[in-house]
């Protein structure tokens, strides 16, 4: 068979955006106005895994809304995307493609569910099978992600993030706690999916609570840097500069960052859920190191039904430690 070549040209590009935060940090609102920009007015699709909060937004932006429910296996977000694409959507915003990996359902209670088909209660079993049990979770990642590749619409990803910590041994020699250090996250902040998929981002994001919707950027390539001043919000006309360049214009408009940072928009309008007040950062790191010392993460988070520990409420903090307390004293009586 014969392989031909022809002269490359910037046409019809697809967009693979992602943008990564923390509660509060505006991911859905920011995507829902770069989708808004992008598709020139014309009503983008939502792929909601959040029980329908997407829809809070209906009154500001036009755009056509669809439910996914657990169990939130890669198959059923490829399904989703594909529905949309078929049906003609020039933008599909998945909020949020973390619960394909960490959420109900997902390839981490995936790997836990084989885990049980192969060993059942056998620990010791339960231990030389446990990378074994990542092989139909991985494939089924791996199998969304190239399909992915192939949507012709622009695809907006929400994460969630959370802030990591690592151990390193300073210039004295002793052991220091530090942000971890990550391609794919930014200070310590890394969004919650599988590692390889950041990569397959053509630009990305981390959004902070401190100021929703300003552009911290993970991956920024030179030809988009122009696109996104970093002092100002992600907004509609971001996303008209971005489509323009990747419909092939030969010099898409350059943002003027000489002009003040946009006002964020009102928290009730950003995050519906403003009332719900949640830990700080450094208490969530605090909480995650403590369960990680004592092996009981994945037990954590189902108890208290969260997905990070920054979603703790600061009206469950005390209880969160006392959870952790009653586990550390089972853990010694045990030793």
């Amino acid at each position: 068979m014969a392989f031909h070549f022809k002269r490359a040209a910037r046409e019809n590009v697809s967009l693979l955006i992602g943008l990564a935060g923390g509660t509060g940090s505006g991911k859905t609102y920011t995507a829902m106005r770069l989708a808004s920009g992008i598709s020139a007015g014309k009503p983008f699709a939502v792929i909601d895994t959040e029980a329908g909060r997407a829809k809070h937004y209906g009154d500001q932006f036009a755009f056509d809304h669809g439910d996914l429910k657990p169990p939130f296996r890669p198959d059923a977000y490829a399904d989703a995307i594909k529905a949309a694409d078929e049906a003609g959507y020039p933008v599909i915003v998945v909020d949020s493609v973390s619960h394909v990996w960490a959420g109900d359902g997902g390839c981490l209670d995936w790997q836990d569910d084989e885990l049980d088909r192969m060993a059942g209660d056998d620990w010791k079993k339960r231990e030389a099978c446990r990378m074994a049990a990542w092989i139909k979770p991985k494939m089924g990642h791996k199998s969304m992600v190239q399909k992915l590749l192939q949507v012709r619409a622009h695809l907006i990803l929400c994460f969630r993030a959370e802030p990591k910590i690592e151990m390193v041994r300073g210039k004295d020699g002793k052991m220091e706690v530090i942000a971890k250090q990550s391609l794919t996250g930014l200070d310590g902040w890394i969004p919650v999916c599988e590692k390889n998929l950041p990569f397959e981002l053509t630009i990305s994001f981390l959004l902070m609570a401190q100021n929703p919707g300003i552009p911290h950027p993970i991956k920024l390539q030179e030809q988009h840097r122009a696109l996104f001043p970093l002092n100002k919000l992600i907004n509609e006309e971001s996303g008209k500069r971005l489509a323009a360049w990747a419909s092939g214009a030969t010099k898409p408009a350059a943002a003027d960052s000489t002009q003040p940072p946009e006002a964020a928009s009102p928290e009730s309008e950003r995050r519906p859920s403003a009332a719900v007040t949640y830990i700080t950062p450094n208490e969530a790191i605090a909480l995650e190191t403590w369960a990680t010392s004592l092996g009981a993460v994945r037990k954590f988070k189902r108890d208290f039904q969260v997905e990070m520990f920054s979603h703790i409420t600061v009206a469950r903090h005390d209880e969160a430690k006392k959870w952790l307390a009653a586990a550390q004293d089972i853990v010694k009586g045990a030793v």
